[in-house]
């Protein structure tokens, strides 16, 4: 699994409180910011082998612009963000940050990020909507460049489903009734699991229904957690589990690896970056697997939802900031860059243009018997459903952490889980001044 799987987002003692308004107003990058003459830019990034992409830039365009990067690795997830924010309140943040998606909304509302719109608005193209929008924050400045995304798919044992005479679903009824016919003919195996530990997934899958779990309106935000879309996607899992259809057990674990690797569980909904996990929890079973799209709610749709991703952004605090704009620009559509990034640093890249090259252009060796693998993920990205992040996404991940693992393993009520997760994020929106509508 990518380094982004598990990461959530952190609201800390150092944000801003910004009581009634939902986005605060930032910076952007205008003529004024730019100079001539040599621009040094630090650049705050987790992903490995970042520094050998940015010597590219470096000694390229870099070098004829007179500009600079240089990168700075850090830690992961809440801890960055924690940092950036620590920064910026002491007026020292880096140029440029790596964000997930996620985390967005509580840097832009921290008056952390600039819009950089004027700088990159023209390369939008280069992403599919969904993707897009996740920068944009619903508005029309732009806060960052998207980098790597994690559109989801459906995984399984192609094997195992010819030997049980099962059909890959293409809905999420299908995917219902494949379950209870494979427990009918193999009560031993499961078609999966529901894992409780796994918000990202659960929001993921929620985002595909159609779920905008946080949007503003004026000064306020409006929290949905709890919405119709949502409480379908609940209602389907808990359904399942509370049958015994599935397993209820989490993912990631010695015993998860063991079922995979022995055909205990036939399928794993997940996302692009599956291959790399499965190539460590089941290697007795490389070549057996196949990808298809996310089951649908309906079939006249077809949609996905996005696990993971993360993006580059520019500094309110930077003084360079339409250099490190055209740096983001060039680091996430050009060739050359992404290459290098599928190369040292594993990703799987937001441009579209560069989902069907270079180091996508044949299958990941765990998936050497399904030669189409890119080409049926790049369509698959194309249509991720726009997100719809808020400012405190570590509060709500941490209470469906607690309240859905506590319904997974007694088998209760996901909607009333659903609801708690609910109240849990809007009390705490409501805590650190907020406004809050309903």
């Amino acid at each position: 699994m990518p380094h982004t799987k598990r990461r959530r987002l952190v609201t800390t003692a150092v944000a801003v409180s910004l009581g009634a308004t939902a986005l605060a107003a930032c910076g952007s990058s205008d003529d004024s910011k730019a100079e001539s003459g040599p621009v040094s830019l630090t650049y705050w990034t987790w992903t490995p082998g970042m520094d050998k992409v940015v010597d590219l830039w470096n000694k390229g365009p870099g070098k004829k612009d007179q500009i600079t990067v240089t990168v700075k690795k850090q830690a992961s997830g809440d801890t960055l963000v924690t940092k950036i924010l620590t920064a910026h309140k002491a007026k020292k943040a880096p140029d440029l940050v790596q964000a997930e998606y996620q985390a967005l909304p509580t840097l832009v509302s921290n008056n952390a990020l600039a819009d950089i719109s004027k700088e990159v608005g023209r390369i939008k193209g280069e992403f599919a909507d969904g993707v897009w929008q996740q920068t944009t924050l619903g508005t029309d400045a732009v806060y960052a460049v998207p980098q790597d995304i994690g559109p989801m798919m459906f995984y399984y044992r192609q094997d195992l489903f010819k030997k049980y005479g099962l059909k890959v679903p293409a809905t999420w009824d299908q995917f219902a009734q494949t379950a209870r016919d494979l427990k009918k003919k193999a009560p031993d195996k499961d078609l999966t699991t529901f894992s409780a530990n796994d918000s990202g997934l659960f929001a993921g899958l929620a985002q595909q229904a159609g779920a905008k779990w946080w949007t503003t309106s004026g000064d306020k935000w409006k929290v949905a957690i709890n919405d119709a879309a949502t409480q379908k996607v609940a209602g389907f899992w808990g359904g399942l589990v509370k049958e015994g259809a599935i397993d209820n057990q989490p993912m990631y674990t010695p015993a998860w690896n063991k079922a995979l690797d022995t055909g205990k569980q036939i399928a794993w909904v997940s996302a692009v970056w599956a291959p790399g996990t499965l190539t460590t929890a089941a290697p007795d079973t490389k070549g057996k697997w196949a990808m298809a799209p996310l089951p649908q709610w309906s079939l006249d749709k077809d949609v996905t939802g996005s696990w993971g991703g993360s993006s580059t952004a520019v500094t309110t605090d930077s003084p360079h900031q339409a250099a490190a704009a055209k740096f983001a620009a060039w680091l996430n559509t050009d060739g050359d860059a992404l290459n290098a990034l599928a190369k040292d640093s594993g990703i799987y890249p937001a441009s579209t243009s560069a989902q069907l090259s270079g180091a996508f252009s044949n299958p990941p060796a765990y998936f050497s018997n399904q030669a189409d693998f890119y080409t049926q993920a790049a369509d698959i990205a194309k249509t991720t459903a726009p997100s719809a992040w808020g400012p405190n996404v570590n509060v709500a991940y941490t209470s469906f952490n607690d309240a859905f693992g506590a319904a997974a393993k007694n088998k209760s009520d996901f909607v009333a889980a659903l609801n708690k997760m609910q109240d849990d994020t809007v009390a705490d929106m409501k805590k650190q001044g907020f406004g809050v509508s309903r």
